[in-house]
């Protein structure tokens, strides 16, 4: 049964940090990897595209205690976690879809999204980049460490798969329903182009999550 991506979430947070580190090939690596990849500077500013309970943060801290992220997501439950988790930090949490919270413009140093849009369509991520890319700095740069199928073919059937569950439950439309529906990595980067990045490159593979870098390189 599909349930909603609040609801999924909250209702397994006693098990949510073991499934995500031990569950997904590669897990305690890709992570502690794209924490390093973000900035150095002091007072960082950083956006957190559904952040959970701060797995990439809790690397990232301990080499950049100074910088602030904002860290948005669907589930309050694991929102409450991250926030308990770095009491002395400069976080911001926000309740909420990525899609809807306003993201603002030329806000951030660095935004960071780890296995978390695997849900979605490349033509729904399209506006979404958009936002992600105004939100950042001049030379800011965009890092997506994700979940990616090897083929077109596989990822089409992924979809018509969520399809015909969420027509045989007779879901609305309107609402986030928990499905791993993946790009291909010619298709992720493809999105993250057309919303306008001027340069996206890989950055290392680990089994079927990848990390990808795209830049908002100033003057483009």
């Amino acid at each position: 049964m599909l349930e909603t991506m609040a609801h999924f979430f909250n209702s397994r947070l006693a098990e949510y940090e073991a499934h995500q580190l031990c569950a997904i090939e590669g897990a305690r690596s890709f992570y502690p990897f794209t924490a390093a990849q973000l900035p150095r500077q002091e007072r960082a500013e950083i956006l957190d595209l559904g952040c959970g309970t701060g797995l990439e943060l809790e690397a990232y801290y301990a080499v950049n205690p100074t910088a602030h992220v904002t860290g948005i997501d669907l589930a309050g439950d694991l929102l409450r976690v991250l926030e308990r988790k770095f009491p002395r930090t400069f976080i911001t949490v926000v309740k909420g879809s990525y899609f809807s919270v306003p993201l603002g413009e030329g806000r951030y140093d660095a935004a960071v999204s780890v296995e978390s849009l695997h849900h979605f369509t490349q033509a729904e991520k399209i506006p979404l980049y958009k936002s992600v890319r105004r939100a950042l700095r001049p030379n800011g740069f965009f890092l997506l460490t994700d979940y990616f199928v090897a083929t077109a073919e596989e990822e089409n059937a992924m979809r018509q798969a969520f399809l015909r569950e969420k027509a045989a439950q007779c879901l609305p439309d309107g609402e986030y329903y928990h499905y791993d529906t993946p790009l291909t990595l010619e298709h992720e980067c493809q999105a993250l182009t057309a919303a306008g990045f001027s340069a996206v490159e890989c950055l290392g593979q680990w089994g079927s999550t990848a990390t990808l870098k795209a830049w908002n390189h100033a003057g483009l």
